[in-house]
């Protein structure tokens, strides 16, 4: 769901560091863009490669990650299916690979990713944990460096073109910001985006979404004070260039943005959710 912004939030990425490779699933979609990217990292001289978010249960695609094995370690950004479907069926690909996440429900043979800042991995790799929820509340990224060279890998808390949904009542708009905050601060590092192309710089990413959510919020707050009672109101009033049919999803993001602003909703008598001021 790229709302009104459909461009890149920064310049794109002229060349990645030679250990990374992208392997796109065949997924593509308004939510997922050209597809779902899984991202095979793997130190010059390295045996064993890291793999992050191996997409859906896509046989062939499953079968082009494993031609990298062997493999050390998989790593989940967050637990939307179109990122975490596969997983179980690699690990049984790649004979038990651990699979390591936010939520235990998409661990597997590990512990699930709790410390923020952890270093971990190894396979000639220094990863580091970046606690980044808001898009979901088990959303993280990574940073990644070998040899001086560093990566953000940004699942879906950045993408590569366009925005992303705060997915409410599992996402949170306050936790979302706060997150971009953080990213605002890998200035100079690429982003390895969960959907599209990996963009030159995070930092310039992170500060041009926090932009647009401010002016998103703005927007909301007139369309309220203007008289919108819904939610699906509020979408119709600031998602008008948006398709239609993403509208369902942009609800989503409308409700964690009144939740936000204090702003609750409650039935109404006809059977709406109506907004009140609480």
């Amino acid at each position: 769901m790229t709302g009104r912004v459909t461009g890149a939030a920064a310049a794109l990425a002229d060349e990645l560091p030679g250990w990374v490779t992208l392997l796109r699933a065949p997924n593509p979609g308004p939510m997922t863009l050209d597809g779902t990217n899984t991202w095979v990292l793997r130190a010059p001289g390295a045996e064993h490669a890291v793999v992050v978010d191996p997409g859906p249960a896509d046989e062939e695609h499953l079968a082009a990650i494993a031609a990298h094995a062997p493999v050390g370690l998989v790593l989940i950004t967050h637990g939307h299916p179109d990122h975490t479907e596969g997983a179980p069926r690699l690990s049984e690909r790649l004979s038990g690979v651990h699979v390591l996440a936010a939520d235990p429900a998409h661990t597997i043979g590990g512990e699930p990713l709790t410390e923020p800042g952890e270093h971990f991995g190894g396979f000639g790799l220094e990863i580091r944990l970046l606690d980044t929820p808001g898009h979901t509340a088990d959303s993280v990224c990574f940073l990644v460096e070998h040899a001086g060279e560093r990566v953000v890998l940004t699942g879906d808390t950045i993408l590569g073109r366009g925005t992303t949904v705060v997915a409410h009542p599992d996402g949170h708009l306050g936790d979302y910001l706060t997150s971009l905050e953080l990213l605002s601060t890998y200035r100079g590092i690429p982003a390895l985006p969960g959907h599209g192309p990996a963009l030159a710089d995070c930092g310039v990413a992170a500060e041009f979404y926090l932009a647009h959510r401010r002016a998103r919020l703005d927007q909301v707050r007139a369309a309220v004070a203007a008289g919108a009672t819904t939610a699906p109101e509020v979408v119709e009033r600031v998602y008008a260039d948006v398709d239609r049919s993403l509208w369902w999803a942009a609800e989503w993001s409308v409700r964690a943005q009144l939740e936000y602003l204090g702003v609750a909703a409650r039935e109404s008598g006809a059977g709406g959710a109506e907004l009140e001021q609480p």
